[in-house]
């Protein structure tokens, strides 16, 4: 399923969570004898790779304290902060991501837990 927003500037997005906001990655398509594959083809690959765009601000961290009850206290919400970080690029799981197009454009909601790597070049944004 495919969600199209209409939202001009994606300055606007924000993620939520542990939710990490990625655009795949072009895909190789053809393999390395030169047969050439349809793009349907390399979609349906269960691991794909993509630029991380936005990141969340991690996981949220209970507030309890011993003297109160949880739901008495406002206390701002801390967050254990996410491995991720935008510029990086995530491998990740396919069928755990959401699809989303935002002008034109096709990018893909991940929960953190689905990136099963993550290569990161310092040097790469300077």
């Amino acid at each position: 399923m495919s969600l199209n927003l209409d939202e001009k500037d994606l300055e606007k997005i924000i993620m939520i969570g542990d939710k990490v906001l990625v655009k795949p990655k072009n895909p190789n398509l053809q393999t390395s004898s030169g047969l050439y594959l349809p793009t349907t083809a390399v979609e349906k690959e269960s691991i794909q790779a993509g630029y991380i765009i936005k990141v969340g601000p991690g996981f949220p961290l209970p507030a309890v304290t011993e003297d109160e009850e949880v739901w008495k206290k406002q206390e701002e919400v801390k967050y254990v902060p996410l491995q991720a970080k935008v510029g990086d690029l995530a491998v990740y799981l396919s069928k755990a991501g959401f699809e989303v197009e935002f002008k034109g454009e096709k990018f893909i909601i991940l929960s953190h837990s689905a990136i099963v790597m993550i290569v990161r070049d310092e040097g790469m944004f300077v």
